[in-house]
């Protein structure tokens, strides 16, 4: 598999995190489980074990994907852009 080109052309490494940018994703992953329950007490474990799992998952297929950190960003740029003008 290839690695994606930047706007160079020439390939970057596909991403990864830190033990500490992990953790990030899953918290906020976590939170906004929390946030559709309404918050209610006795499901934060459940909220994170779930986020955890989903983020995994994304992480696994972004690698798969041969993704990097460039294109994420950009792309996590766009997403932000988008809600902050909806």
């Amino acid at each position: 598999m290839s690695n994606s080109p930047t706007q160079s052309g020439r390939p970057q490494a596909p991403m990864t995190l830190t033990a500490a940018e992990r953790r990030q994703m899953i918290g906020v992953a976590a939170y906004y489980r929390a946030e559709r329950r309404g918050f209610a007490p006795g499901g934060a474990e459940q909220d994170w074990l779930e986020a955890e799992a989903d983020i995994d998952r994304l992480l696994a297929a972004m690698a798969r994907q041969g993704i990097s950190r460039a294109d994420y960003e950009v792309v996590g740029l766009r997403h932000a852009l988008r809600l902050w003008t909806d």
